[in-house]
């Protein structure tokens, strides 16, 4: 904020925003825990992510640019994004270390096994799309 970087400002604030939302959602008010905090601010880059292609797809460019540069910003607090190689890697020795069975019934504790081995260090999509396809689905 000293810096008067107005996209900064704007884009933590709008995390914060979405932090206190997720701390009162649900029965009571809680504190989150630094890995739901986390997962918060993953959520929140993924809906930029989507934004700015909808925005692209659209004809939108100065808006699909503003959203890109959100993320970015956000992208900084999160934990560095494995590449695929690195996601290859993981999913080959989750795989390798559990018995998952054959076929779709494999693809849910799989994906469970995989997705605690990454903890956050990945999107979902990605993740899915190697399992199934290491598995043969």
């Amino acid at each position: 904020m000293k810096s008067r970087d107005q996209l900064t400002t704007s884009t933590l604030r709008m995390a914060l925003a979405a932090v206190g939302v997720a701390e009162v959602a649900g029965e009571a008010k809680r504190e989150l825990s630094d890995e739901e905090v986390l997962s918060v601010l993953a959520k929140e880059a993924k809906k930029r992510t989507e934004a700015a292609t909808a925005f692209a797809d659209a004809g939108r460019a100065e808006q699909a640019a503003k959203e890109r540069a959100e993320e970015e910003v956000l992208a900084r607090y999160l934990p560095k994004q494995l590449s695929d190689a690195e996601i290859q890697g993981l999913v080959a020795t989750t795989l390798a270390g559990g018995d998952f069975g054959e076929g779709r019934g494999a693809m849910g504790a799989a994906m469970k096994a995989v997705q605690a081995a990454a903890a956050g260090r990945a999107d979902g999509a990605k993740l899915a799309a190697e399992v199934r396809r290491q598995l043969g689905v």
